[in-house]
């Protein structure tokens, strides 16, 4: 099949490009676009690693081709700060509260956590682990990632969704 071309939005950038039909979104954006904080952990949509937002909605960028997205508004974990960076509340509260880890799995934890309390600002324990739940770290118990969501969620609803005008 020939290539295709494509047009999106990605974190407030407008992105064109010819592809091939079968180029995931997750490798458009970490090989065309440079923005490596998508992960590929598990690349069968399994992991969470690789979870953007794509038209607001939370998705795996490794079970979507990029001629898929096209016309859509993607926001990355780069494009979930400030443009002047300062961190989003979600982020920050992964910083403070332990969320971290090795790193490998948070963009995928922040990208979700953001989508979540964006649509569920004062979600319980249970609802928090439940929405967590698609992302797996290999390294904790979790228990720092529920904090940091938990911390994140009692910011305002508003700051906790992160800035709509920074994706």
């Amino acid at each position: 099949m020939p290539d295709v071309t494509v047009q999106m939005l990605v974190n407030g950038a407008p992105r064109r490009a010819t592809v091939p039909p079968r180029l995931t979104l997750a490798d458009f954006l970490r090989e065309r676009c440079g923005l490596t904080g998508t992960h590929l952990g598990c690349e069968h949509g399994v992991c969470g690693a690789c979870t953007i937002l794509v038209d607001g909605e939370a998705v795996r960028a490794c079970l979507v081709l990029a001629v898929q997205a096209d016309g859509a508004e993607i926001t990355t974990v780069e494009g979930i700060a400030a443009p002047d960076g300062e961190l989003s509340p979600v982020q920050a509260a992964f910083r403070d509260h332990h969320g971290l880890q090795c790193g490998f799995c948070t963009p995928g934890f922040v990208v979700s956590a953001t989508a979540f309390l964006r649509d569920n600002p004062g979600p319980t324990d249970e609802q928090i682990r439940d929405a967590m739940s698609g992302n797996l770290c290999r390294c904790t118990g979790y228990q720092g990632i529920l904090n940091a969501v938990r911390a994140a969620a009692r910011t305002a609803p508003s700051e906790a969704s992160g800035s709509e005008e920074s994706g």
